[in-house]
């Protein structure tokens, strides 16, 4: 799924199988095919420290399953479910789902950076870094986003060597085509064109037939398709709000297929 930290897997998984009500989730096959997630050693003490910092938080159920004559026995159920702290987490490297529980205030956040040539390495750095936060390339060295992303930044950079470099603002949208701005910054014509590949890439999965395997596995190997070809286009997707793009934006139209096609595989 071109995703290797497990804290991202786990987090992604919980907000995936969950919806934006934060639905306890229970770690199993479809997390571990789903999203490419062994629950191993590693991943439980992954899991452990996203409990610590109260990222997830851990739900304990008792099942009761029938014994027959009348009996029944209680089984314990372990769940875990995305908080609002691992949802901001979340949001930061996927913008697409912020806006999805939040509002947006209205205002722009503008980051500026002027590092020397001579130190490029260190200009790459930082730009590799906040490429996921939704912001997008305005003018050379000078970006733009929706998104409050100014903690974020101001933790990235404090005390280190780009921090002398670096200026940020925020501020409202005064006049200017809006529609320009956007197509300019985050080439929503494109990115439009991707989501219709993407549909058609679905339906295919959907489409095709595997024979020779039981249901549960094929259903399982599709649902691990969808997520992989969605996600390829969420780290991309810069999560503007609906006043910006609209209520009819491809990407909400995307999110609500991928829970009816995540309903139709996982029953």
């Amino acid at each position: 799924m071109g995703i290797k930290e497990r804290r991202t897997k786990l987090l992604l998984a919980l907000f995936l199988l969950s919806d934006v009500d934060f639905k306890p989730v229970p770690l199993n096959k479809t997390v571990e095919v789903g999203f490419d997630l062994t629950i191993n050693q590693k991943t439980k003490g992954t899991i452990a420290s996203l409990l610590r910092e109260e990222s997830i938080e851990k739900i304990s159920q008792q099942l009761s399953t029938d014994l027959g004559d009348g009996n029944s026995q209680a089984q314990p159920l372990v769940s875990y479910a995305i908080t609002a702290k691992g949802f901001k987490e979340l949001s930061l490297g996927f913008p697409f789902f912020r806006f999805l529980r939040e509002s947006w205030d209205g205002k722009w956040r503008i980051l500026s950076y002027e590092i020397p040539e001579k130190k490029r390495e260190l200009r790459d750095k930082l730009r590799r870094e906040v490429a996921g936060w939704g912001l997008g390339p305005w003018h050379r060295s000078f970006w733009v986003t929706p998104h409050p992303i100014i903690d974020n930044l101001r933790l990235l950079i404090s005390q280190k060597e780009e921090e002398q470099y670096v200026q940020a603002f925020e501020a409202e949208h005064v006049f200017g085509n809006r529609e320009i701005l956007i197509e300019k910054v985050w080439q929503k014509t494109s990115l439009d064109r991707r989501y219709r590949e993407l549909f058609k890439t679905w339906h295919e999965v959907l489409s095709s037939n595997s024979e020779g395997s039981a249901q549960t596995e094929v259903k399982l190997e599709k649902f691990k398709t969808i997520v992989a070809k969605y996600i390829d286009i969420l780290r991309d997707d810069p999560g503007l709000p609906k006043e910006l793009i609209g209520t009819n934006w491809i990407g909400y139209e995307a999110f609500n297929i991928y829970k009816e096609i995540r309903a139709i595989l996982l029953s």
